[in-house]
């Protein structure tokens, strides 16, 4: 399984603003301090995910690597073995997709981790998404993080969009990852300066992370999605895509407009903001609830309509 970037492979190649986090796993790994299991832990879009991807350029690729600038060389051979997951070294295994890692995955991975690598150094294993990865799964999991091999390490990214087994937290050292608004803002524009990208998404009112901007920017304009519409135009466009495609991205696109309209309802009406919250509640809880139930699409945009006429 190849390791998919949500948007631009690019973006990625620069490490912004979270370089201290960086300079502390190697100086862990150098003092021969890194935990066996590891876990990052943040919003998803934050940069979890890119930081594990330059630590693991400067573990198996000193030489290419810019340590200082925190810079990965994209044409260098382990680079283009580390997206295709061909790098010996480093097993990745997702929990998101819409498909939660089965209990043969986790057989398959202990049978994998009771080979010995090519290359004689340390193997990584990195289990993205363990929020998403089914209880089931995660037991198997636990009996073989629970006695790693002196070679083998862990690094979980736990994204926090579900809550996860207490036992899985009892055998790891957990680093959070976190950006103020400030160090946000700044990463989404060194993203869009540095890849020329088009900006289609509001960054600067809306609470959103660095990789989610890059994700949801990429959907509204691959599908021709104005922002600037009416809500329920917007929802109705999403979710008609999301049966299509079962992109569980696309409802968190809906939640995210959901959250802007409502933050300009309060400026511009100066409505009852408890009206507004309940407004903004029933409309993110049936689409959810769209998503867990399979409700009927027209059911729900005319019960939003209902909703949103009584404003």
């Amino acid at each position: 399984m190849s390791i998919e970037l949500n948007s631009n492979y690019k973006s990625s190649l620069e490490l912004y603003q979270i370089g201290k986090n960086l300079d502390f796993l190697v100086d862990l790994y150098q003092s021969k301090k890194l935990p066996k299991i590891l876990m990052l832990s943040g919003k998803k879009g934050i940069g979890k995910f890119t930081l594990v991807y330059h630590f693991m350029n400067f573990l198996f690729d000193n030489e290419n690597y810019d340590l200082v600038n925190k810079k990965i060389n994209k044409d260098s051979p382990f680079n283009k073995q580390y997206m295709e997951n061909t790098f010996p070294n480093i097993i990745y295994l997702p929990g998101d997709n819409f498909r939660n890692v089965k209990i043969q995955d986790i057989r398959n991975l202990k049978a994998q981790l009771l080979k010995t690598t090519i290359l004689d150094k340390e193997r990584f294993i990195i289990l993205d998404d363990i929020e998403l990865f089914n209880v089931n799964s995660l037991n198997s999991l636990l009996k073989i993080i629970e006695e790693p091999s002196e070679k083998n390490f862990f690094i979980l990214i736990n994204n926090k969009t579900k809550s996860l087994i207490e036992t899985i937290y009892s055998r790891s050292i957990e680093i959070k990852i976190n950006l103020n608004n400030v160090m946000r803002k700044k990463t989404i524009e060194s993203l869009i300066n540095n890849n020329g990208i088009d900006v289609l998404i509001d960054y600067e009112h809306a609470s959103i992370t660095p990789g989610n901007f890059l994700l949801f920017n990429e959907i509204v304009n691959l599908n021709n999605i104005d922002i600037n519409d009416e809500l329920l135009v917007n929802i109705e466009k999403i979710l008609t895509l999301y049966k299509k495609s079962k992109n569980i991205n696309l409802i968190n696109l809906s939640l995210l407009l959901t959250d802007y309209y409502f933050q300009n309802v309060n400026i511009k009406k100066n409505k009852n903001l408890e009206n507004n919250i309940n407004d903004r509640n029933f409309i993110v809880n049936n689409i959810n609830k769209f998503v867990t139930y399979n409700l009927n699409q027209n059911s729900l945009i005319n019960a939003l309509s209902e909703k949103l006429s009584n404003e």
